[in-house]
């Protein structure tokens, strides 16, 4: 395993039980084996290291929705696999959420850098799509942006605002975790049964 490995998979640790605001660089280079001078020498600051943590997880996502977008998969068994395998994801890495919220007040331009990178996620696929399942009356006629929209809602939302729905809803860590758990199916689920005509 390489020193940036390391580091990454120490930092995802770290971020993951504290959050970025409650980790410190000490605490990732003790959970990489390694001096925080040599952390330093890697990542200047904890902001950068965090931004490249997350680029790095979401260039392992990204592929992943593309090629469900671009499938030849009926957009049922898009919406599926997208939620499925998004849920999945965030689960296994629950930081991101709140730091793409936190980012998008505090740093603009990195989320702005993210949505315009070349491999970031594309819908049009999966929107040209919808336009002619909608034509060919398979689904009822909607806005396409509009479902996408709801799709991504129903699958960001819970983990987003986690701590405020664990706290109105009265549930624990673990049964927060089942609830997402059953998301991963049973958001497809709901949406497939509200557009198909």
């Amino acid at each position: 395993m390489t020193t940036e490995e390391k580091i990454f998979n120490a930092a995802r640790t770290v971020f993951q039980k504290k959050g970025f605001a409650g980790a410190r660089m000490q605490e990732i280079a003790d959970e990489a084996g390694i001096n925080k001078a040599m952390l330093h020498y890697c990542f200047k600051n904890k902001q950068l290291l965090f931004e490249a943590v997350f680029m790095n997880a979401f260039s392992q996502l990204a592929p992943q929705i593309n090629f469900i977008f671009n499938s030849n998969d009926s957009v049922f068994e898009k919406i599926t696999k997208f939620t499925y395998d998004y849920i999945t994801f965030v689960i296994d890495n629950p930081y991101l959420p709140p730091f793409v919220i936190q980012e998008m007040n505090n740093n603009p331009a990195f989320v702005m850098k993210f949505l315009n990178h070349e491999n970031r996620p594309n819908p049009s696929v999966l929107l040209a799509q919808i336009e002619k399942e909608i034509e060919a009356g398979i689904i009822k006629p909607l806005n396409p942006k509009q479902l996408l929209m709801d799709i991504f809602s129903l699958t960001v939302f819970p983990f987003a605002a986690h701590m405020m729905i664990k706290g109105i809803v009265q549930i624990s860590d673990s049964e927060f975790n089942e609830m997402m758990e059953e998301r991963k199916t049973s958001i497809a689920t709901q949406i497939i049964n509200s557009i198909k005509k």
